[in-house]
């Protein structure tokens, strides 16, 4: 029952994935503009997205374990175009591509560097979304920020917050065998 209501939490998160930044990227089409949109959160979650990906190739994870972010990567540097062509003037995308491009083979140079970017992708991820939270506090103007986008990336991560819980319960669950044992030990 658990592993079904897993491949379904997984195929649901896929599908989600598949159609998260679409609300996002005909929000700002409609609009015309990427107000409200912050450049910076963009390439804060490009950057994470893209260390996440490079990682789980390198190691050879199953590509079922991290088919959402070629996707994901792909809507994102749509969004980034749309945001250079609403501000005039898409060749400014160009070195960020480059960037992230050059990076995809920069991370596999040594197997330290692909494991500290890692180790920075849950910061870099969150920084993404204070950066973005802290564009929206500055301005007071939402803009063409989608909140169907925003809404759509929270229910993925509320699936994987079960993960968190069961991890802190587990934790938790240890923690208090190893003190019992103590005294169970000391009681002898």
């Amino acid at each position: 029952m658990e592993a079904a209501l897993l491949g379904l939490c997984n195929w649901s998160t896929l599908g989600v994935c598949a159609a998260l930044k679409l609300p996002q990227i005909s929000a700002v089409l409609a609009a015309r503009n990427a107000r409200g949109l912050s450049l910076p959160s963009l390439l804060l979650e490009l950057a994470g997205f893209l260390v996440f990906l490079r990682y789980q190739c390198y190691y050879g994870y199953p590509p079922l374990t991290y088919l959402e972010y070629p996707i994901l990567i792909a809507q994102d540097v749509i969004l980034l175009f749309c945001i250079f062509h609403f501000n005039g003037n898409v060749k400014q995308a160009m070195p960020y591509v480059a960037a992230l491009a050059s990076s995809w083979f920069v991370l596999a140079l040594q197997k330290w560097i692909i494991d500290l970017a890692m180790n920075f992708c849950t910061f870099i991820s969150a920084a993404s979304k204070f950066t973005q939270l802290q564009c929206l506090w500055k301005t007071r103007d939402s803009g063409a920020v989608s909140a169907l986008t925003w809404s759509l990336s929270a229910y993925t991560c509320a699936i994987l917050t079960r993960f968190v819980i069961m991890l802190a319960l587990n934790i938790w669950v240890t923690v208090t065998v190893l003190r019992y044992r103590k005294t169970a030990m000391k009681a002898e």
